[in-house]
């Protein structure tokens, strides 16, 4: 499969890490497009045969944490109310998925970054707990811990919203 049409191909996941990382829709969108921007312009430095979601998910966290700290935005973003809401689907199930999207979207906004980032790539994303490590550069004991406190921290908000 060609560089280009690997990349298309995981422009979905690629937008639901950006949504979690940025937690703004618009923001988001933003990540996404510069992370692919420069995946483009940095394409010789990926070898084929190697995981491009793991390279992409790379490209994409660094620079989140850019931006984070170019603008101080960090802990500073909120998920609109709007989030989550389906457009012309009146049906029951719809209704009541949005909702609950919307109520995990909001808790995972109140997660410190550290916990969110490792939630979205295990819990969200499904990468294997020694993928995720290497992706974010930290050792395994350090995924394991953030995920459980992340995950209970979640798990209480979540609660909370019931």
């Amino acid at each position: 499969m060609a560089f280009e049409d690997e990349m298309v191909a995981l422009l979905p996941r690629l937008r639901r890490f950006a949504h979690a990382l940025a937690r703004s829709p618009a923001d988001a969108d933003d990540l996404c497009q510069a992370a692919v921007e420069r995946a483009i312009n940095a394409r010789a430095s990926w070898q084929p045969g190697t995981r491009l979601d793991s390279w992409m998910y790379r490209i994409m966290r660094n620079l989140w944490i850019d931006t984070a700290r170019a603008t101080n935005r960090r802990g500073e973003t909120f998920v609109a109310a709007e989030q989550g809401e389906t457009v012309g689907d009146g049906g029951d199930r719809a209704i009541e998925a949005s909702v609950e999207l919307g109520q995990v979207m909001r808790a995972m906004a109140t997660l410190p970054n550290e916990q969110r980032e490792v939630i979205a790539l295990v819990l969200v994303e499904g990468f294997a707990y020694r993928e995720a490590a290497e992706m974010l550069d930290i050792p395994m004991g350090t995924l394991t811990s953030r995920l459980v406190r992340g995950r209970t921290a979640l798990m209480a908000r979540l609660g909370e919203a019931a």
